[in-house]
């Protein structure tokens, strides 16, 4: 069973479910982002937690191939951190991340906006654009909310 496990969990495999996984989620923040079904699973831990699962599944792998910690070597300029790209295990790692980090900004977006009365068609084009460019949507989202929660905070 363990094999047959192991055989499933390949590198592919885990960037499909893991790209089309999250879909949904982005989904329920647009469509009903306060509704109970959006608080139980993208409001909570719950994705975090099967995205850190499979992050530490392959940094395990990572480990028993070579060096956990050639990763380190991305901090000594373009050509290291194109070296450590270069591993697919540790480029779906750093996706995982990106796909993680974003779907909590989006997440934080659509509680935000609910309090600051943002109206859900710029929430909406918020979350889009914090799918596909992160920190981008973000700013966006910032800049659209300045103008119903009447006031500029740059901290929360």
């Amino acid at each position: 069973m363990l094999n047959n496990l192991e055989s499933f969990l390949t590198v592919e495999n885990i960037y499909f479910f893991a790209n089309w996984g999250v879909l949904p989620f982005w989904l329920m923040l647009m469509v009903s982002p306060n509704e109970i079904i959006s608080r139980i699973f993208v409001h909570s831990i719950i994705i975090p937690l099967l995205l850190a699962t499979a992050y530490s599944y392959l940094g395990y792998l990572i480990f028993l191939e070579k060096n956990l910690f050639e990763v380190f070597n991305l901090y000594f300029g373009l050509e290291e951190l194109y070296a450590v790209f270069s591993d697919e295990k540790f480029l779906l790692i750093f996706w995982l991340h990106f796909l993680a980090l974003s779907l909590f900004v989006g997440a934080w977006i659509a509680r935000d906006s609910s309090r600051n009365m943002v109206p859900r068609f710029l929430l909406i084009i918020s979350l889009i654009i914090t799918y596909f460019t992160g920190p981008v949507g973000l700013i966006i989202y910032w800049i659209f909310r300045i103008f119903f929660a009447k006031k500029i905070t740059f901290n929360e």
